[in-house]
């Protein structure tokens, strides 16, 4: 079998040398790179469109939860302006537990007073205290901060350095444990109020001379009533405007990392414009047959992509 051989024409335009053979490679590498950073570059756009989609989410959660705290605001004003009518217009005296558990003459209601809900209701219509579902969370320092900042008006720029130190896992833990309060107040709250209206339909139930609007009981009772109501309504709204508060936190931060992700995808994206050039020059450099130049300029430009991608990377 006859050997292979090379023709010497060939033979001239092969490196010869380690380094030669090196720069030879400079095209392959170079695309490779440029590929490398095309990924990178859309990787990072996806995610920046992803943070936009999910800001926009949360956005809706808190419009929702700022609605809440506006209705709930109103019907606490709604309650304490009838109560201020009710006063000015008749004499209104504290709630007697005595004289209401006598006038209870119903058996729901007497039934009613005899549970842990009813002498909570009683408690609530006498002391003006609403039952407790315990301590309210405790929110970290960072976020604290954070929502005295938004409170006191800063820019938006002193805001984003405070918002950095907030970590999204203690954001997402302090808005479920501020959701797992809510549930819990309303849950101790719903047998209360349950007892507060089976004692309002008893006392419906008693004769006119004594379930009269010049009756004292009856003037007592709904005053005691409307300002149950206003305080409950009072702390929910505060509930839901904490809530309201941290979602908004939420979207600052995904509009944030969007930004970051887009910022990205544009320098990853200029390193790939930075390795095409390369393999440009690298290209044109076999075919003017002035390798050696051309190749050193497509070497810096290769290694200069590489190290922005790197830079992009780990520090923006």
């Amino acid at each position: 079998m006859a050997k292979a051989t090379i023709p010497d024409a060939l033979k001239a335009d092969l490196p010869q040398t380690k380094w030669g053979k090196v720069l030879a490679t400079t095209p392959v590498v170079m695309t490779v790179i440029a590929t490398l950073l095309a990924g990178l570059s859309s990787g990072e756009m996806i995610r920046a469109q992803y943070d936009r989609s999910l800001a926009a989410q949360q956005q809706s959660k808190a419009g929702d939860q700022w609605g809440y705290f506006q209705a709930k605001r109103l019907r606490a004003a709604l309650q304490r302006n009838t109560l201020d009518l009710l006063r000015g217009t008749a004499s209104v005296h504290p709630l007697d537990a005595k004289t209401l558990a006598l006038s209870v003459n119903g058996m729901p209601a007497q039934a009613v007073l005899a549970t842990a809900s009813g002498q909570q209701a009683l408690d609530s219509l006498t002391h003006g205290t609403l039952p407790s579902a315990g301590p309210e969370p405790v929110l970290a320092a960072p976020i604290s901060a954070v929502l005295a900042a938004v409170d006191a008006g800063q820019w938006d720029a002193e805001i984003a350095a405070l918002l950095k130190s907030v970590k999204k896992a203690d954001l997402a833990g302090a808005l479920s444990a501020a959701a797992a309060h809510v549930r819990a107040f309303d849950a101790t709250l719903k047998p209360v109020t349950s007892a507060i209206d089976a004692l309002e339909k008893d006392l419906t139930h008693l004769p006119s001379n004594v379930m009269d609007s010049a009756n004292p009981l009856t003037r007592d009772f709904i005053a005691a009533r409307l300002g149950y109501a206003a305080q409950r309504y009072d702390l929910e709204s505060r509930q839901n405007q904490v809530i309201a508060q941290l979602l908004e936190l939420q979207v600052r931060q995904s509009n944030t990392s969007a930004e970051r992700h887009h910022a990205r995808s544009g320098f990853f994206f200029y390193g790939m414009l930075a390795a095409q050039l390369a393999v440009i020059i690298s290209t044109l450099s076999m075919a003017v047959q002035k390798r050696n130049a051309l190749w050193a300029i497509a070497a810096a430009a290769g290694v200069f992509a590489f190290a922005f991608a790197v830079y992009v990377y780990l520090f923006v």
